[in-house]
């Protein structure tokens, strides 16, 4: 957060910004501090926390250490739900669209974990990959069809779709909390009936886990974590993936410590990632989407390479 705050295109003193932020004028450093900076450090935090409790969620709900919203085709969903809320019904506020992206979430969630069980009842993590790269694909695809044939009227989405914490401003994301915060709850109280859900379905059951409800109450944490964020800053790609894993390192498999942990891992990595972009390309910017992915293609090739990627 002090990084997020100090550092960026424009190189303030940290006497400058530390006057700026508790003490509001109409100096430069202030006007930057407070509305460039901070916001996109506090939308940093709420949308890494979501992406990264989403991310633990689905690995634990398909019991794939290779899912996370972006790999699996949720955020690809709520992006594409959202193109269309803006084509064809003229949606231009979050306060609008946020519902399109809901719903696109709940279908591409829904819809690859259907492919994923095959007919078979169980779910299949090669499958559930397979079934959310192909998926995102194909509603990426569309997306950007659509916003080449009209440039003007998709000139939001294009920007948006990159994954940026920079143009949200602090209305937008108050208008997005309540939906993470419920989904985070959800989350947190799922994180016992999960832990019995690794042990297996008919285990879990056994132990008097009730499952059907524990996977669709996580789809519903799911939709609201990744579908909020998804609306708030467009998807910015591997966070739900790398900080699971990086915190299942040294909490092991209990997933109450695991989900805790990413919610407070997940906004480093995105913060630092956009503190990394803003400096890199002074005086311009690279969106925080773009380094999280350079940043995450490498760790994805290392998970599928290690002998321990293959279970939870």
């Amino acid at each position: 957060m002090a990084a997020s705050l100090a550092f960026g295109a424009n190189p303030l003193g940290v006497d400058a910004v530390w006057h700026g932020l508790w003490h509001p004028d109409d100096s430069d450093a202030s006007i930057i501090v407070w509305t460039l900076r901070l916001p996109r450090t506090v939308v940093g935090i709420v949308v890494g926390a979501a992406f990264g409790v989403a991310g633990a969620l689905i690995q634990a709900l398909t019991r794939n250490p290779l899912a996370d919203p972006g790999i699996l085709g949720v955020n690809a969903g709520a992006g594409f739900a959202v193109t269309i809320g803006v084509g064809l019904f003229g949606l231009s506020g979050i306060t609008g669209y946020i519902w399109f992206a809901f719903l696109g979430a709940a279908a591409a969630t829904i819809l690859v974990y259907v492919i994923g069980t095959a007919g078979r009842g169980t779910v299949s993590p090669v499958t559930l990959v397979l079934a959310g790269v192909a998926l995102s694909a194909v509603l990426i695809g569309i997306s950007t069809f659509l916003t080449l044939i009209d440039k003007y009227l998709f000139e939001s989405v294009r920007n948006w779709g990159v994954g940026s914490i920079a143009r949200t401003s602090l209305e937008d994301a108050a208008a997005v909390v309540p939906f993470l915060l419920l989904g985070l709850v959800i989350a947190v109280a799922l994180s016992g009936p999960l832990n019995a859900i690794a042990l297996g379905d008919e285990l879990a059951a056994s132990l008097g886990t009730k499952v059907m409800r524990t996977r669709v109450l996580g789809i519903v944490a799911v939709t609201l974590l990744a579908g909020g964020a998804t609306a708030l800053t467009g998807g910015i790609a591997f966070v739900g993936l790398m900080i699971p894993h990086i915190v299942r390192w040294f909490t092991g498999p209990d997933q109450r410590w695991i989900i805790a942990y990413s919610a407070l891992a997940a906004p480093v990595l995105v913060l630092v990632a956009d503190v990394i972009g803003r400096v890199v390309a002074r005086p311009g910017e690279i969106e925080v989407g773009i380094v999280t992915a350079v940043i995450g293609a490498p760790v994805l090739i290392a998970l599928v390479r290690t002998r321990q990627a293959s279970a939870l």
